[in-house]
């Protein structure tokens, strides 16, 4: 496999609080095994800078991007502040608020407008903020207020929320659903308003677990039924199976759900029908919770399922000319790092491609990974591995490019139209800042840290935009593809 060198970049010059000032191009010598330093240039592959917004220094995780009028607007979940920064200042509000939800216009994706800092639970890390956000139409529910636009985010760990944010600078809550203790990340389905909410229910063995509602009225939430894997429910015994991360629907058109289990280590990728969750007996019983499960991998114990991204059925070129099977049913796992610097207890976390062609028996048939002698990756600081995969299923990039953060090698582009030999097309990875966050290592008992970039989670938009933000509060990098990546999305010359 060829991986592509470091070519021309665009040089950003930053300062907090502002957008881009300078963009000049340059081009960029072989990544140093030290650690980066402010002022030191991004490094860059077919992939372009286009805007930044600082997102006030916050710690960010899930952007999502949606079309609401005629503006493009971005619902930026944080992560809680740091133990040296645990309620960064609002410089429209002057106050120093928790972090929660950054809501920011990107109509201008060359220069993003920072709408709105909706604060989130009180805590540091993992312990606060409100990491994730999903969005719909009122119009588009079945039971929805048509004028509305419904945020759904989590508030820390201890609730789900919906807001509505049809005027996005001045969000209204609608409803809360707490007595949590541990939601991430979460789907919903804007056509339905059937929402799969990862959740932490007392009664349950895990730290997270899924809870099926009907949002179809976002005032008026319906649970229908909790899932999860048998040993995981109230008044099971023996051990607890790995908890759980996300998932992703199809909606009733493909009626399937793609859970993932496990982040780093004993992933599990589990493919339920639809109908039959919704609408199959409902008690949390061993036999009521494999049901509706039509298939189930289970993975290594050295790698997670952060992601299970179901790309559906693409003919495989090697295979065009049989007549049997040349169209494969494909999903897309990708791993999360959790550990710095490759230290001990974690083997390298990357992405794999799984065939589930025969639902009851899917397999891995390739894997990607960012070479670590490319950039020295171990001895930048902070985690390296990959992380999370954008979701959208918009054309201009569906079964062609998938975006993919790799922490301190930035936002990865892969080709995937030939998903039985994905290979990295591009990649961008930010410069540092003044607000980027340390990580830490003990060594002999001391923290020694490195400044590192931390690409956390990463969307696109229908117009063929990219969105990576920063677990190191870095901020929003706004992206293009470019050159040979650009030509694989079938996007016109730049």
């Amino acid at each position: 496999m060829t991986f592509l060198p470091r070519t021309a970049v665009e040089h950003l010059r930053l300062k907090r609080g502002s957008a881009c000032l300078a963009l000049a191009l340059l081009v960029s010598a072989p990544a140093a095994a030290q650690s980066p330093k402010v002022g030191d240039p991004p490094e860059a592959s077919n992939m372009r800078l286009v805007g930044f917004n600082d997102l006030q220094g916050r710690s960010a995780y899930q952007p999502t991007i949606h079309h609401q009028g005629n503006r493009w607007i971005a619902y930026i979940g944080h992560h809680g502040g740091t133990d040296d920064i645990p309620k960064p200042i609002n410089p429209i509000t002057g106050q120093a608020e928790f972090n929660g939800t950054s809501i920011i216009d990107v109509t201008d994706p060359a220069h993003p407008k920072y709408l709105r800092h909706l604060p989130g639970q009180e805590g540091t890390y993992e312990g606060g903020g409100g990491q994730m956000t999903r969005v719909c139409d009122g119009k588009d529910l079945p039971k929805g207020d048509a004028n509305a636009v419904y945020l759904l985010r989590t508030f820390g760990g201890a609730a789900h929320e919906i807001w509505n944010v049809a005027d996005p600078a001045n969000p209204k809550l609608v409803v809360r659903l707490d007595g949590l203790k541990d939601t991430h990340k979460s789907w919903w389905e804007c056509k339905t308003g059937i929402a799969y909410l990862v959740s932490g229910v007392s009664t349950w063995r895990v730290r997270r677990m899924t809870e099926v509602y009907d949002l179809s009225d976002p005032a008026k939430p319906v649970k229908i039924r909790e899932f999860g894997l048998p040993g995981q429910e109230p008044g099971s015994a023996g051990k607890v199976p790995t908890e759980l991360h996300g998932m992703i629907s199809t909606g009733p058109e493909g009626n399937r759900v793609y859970f993932g289990y496990g982040t780093n280590k004993g992933g599990v990728l589990q493919i339920v029908d639809r109908n039959k969750l919704i609408n199959g007996p409902k008690e949390p019983t061993p036999e009521n919770l494999r049901a509706p499960v039509v298939g189930e991998m289970e993975m290594s114990p050295l790698n997670g399922a952060h992601t299970t991204y179901p790309l559906g059925k693409m003919t495989i070129p090697q295979f065009a000319s049989d007549k049997f099977a040349s169209q494969r049913d494909m999903v897309m796992i990708v791993d999360e790092g959790l550990i710095n610097e490759c230290q001990p207890g974690e083997a390298r976390q990357m992405i794999w491609f799984v065939d589930a062609t025969v639902e009851a028996k899917p397999m891995v048939v390739s894997s990607y990974s960012v070479p670590e002698e490319s950039g020295k990756f171990c001895q930048r600081g902070g985690r390296f591995g990959s992380h999370s995969s954008n979701e959208s299923m918009a054309p201009v990039f569906f079964r062609k490019l998938a975006f993919i953060t790799w922490f301190n090698a930035g936002v990865r582009a892969i080709d995937i139209r030939d998903p039985y030999h994905p290979k990295e097309a591009g990649y961008f990875i930010p410069s540092i800042t003044e607000a980027t966050d340390k990580r830490c290592i003990k060594v002999d008992g001391k923290d020694q840290c490195k400044v590192a970039i931390q690409s956390n989670n990463v969307e696109t938009d229908d117009r063929g935009y990219i969105y990576v933000v920063d677990r190191a509060s870095t901020g929003l990098h706004i992206l293009e593809v470019t050159g040979p990546a650009r030509a694989i999305a079938g996007l016109p010359a730049n």
